[in-house]
């Protein structure tokens, strides 16, 4: 069974777990000092995060992005809950990264809270446990 059963339901998790994100100061410090900006492509169901200073929003016209990661819904949910590393989701091709190398390197520590935040958030959507 899919983790995500509706569009609706994802990008209302992912959303609000980005937004949680910008909040924090290490992560939001970072987004807004260097000008950062994330496209997440997310597929199974599909849509589309663009995270920068200006916050999240979902879908709508593509922007220039610093780096683009993109996943399914499925693999997303693995992440977050901390059942899949990010370095095997890569190496495996799960995940698929573009951008600057220094760049993504950097980032991905920055994550680190919404890998406490997100269980939480995912399971107030009714997004199962056990994905």
């Amino acid at each position: 069974m899919p983790a995500y059963t509706s569009k609706d339901q994802a990008t209302a998790v992912f959303s609000q777990l980005f937004e949680i994100l910008l909040e924090d100061p290490g992560f939001g410090a970072i987004v807004r000092d260097r000008a950062l900006s994330v496209r997440f492509v997310h597929t199974k169901p599909d849509f589309e995060l663009h995270v920068d200073a200006d916050g999240v929003r979902v879908d709508g016209p593509p922007a220039p992005a610093s780096m683009t990661i993109k996943m399914s819904c499925d693999t997303a949910d693995a992440l977050w809950t901390g059942r899949l590393l990010m370095p095997i989701a890569v190496a495996t091709g799960r995940i698929r990264i573009k951008g600057n190398v220094a760049t993504v390197i950097e980032f991905v520590p920055l994550l680190r809270p919404a890998f406490d935040r997100y269980p939480a958030l995912a399971a107030a959507a009714g997004v199962p446990s056990d994905a």
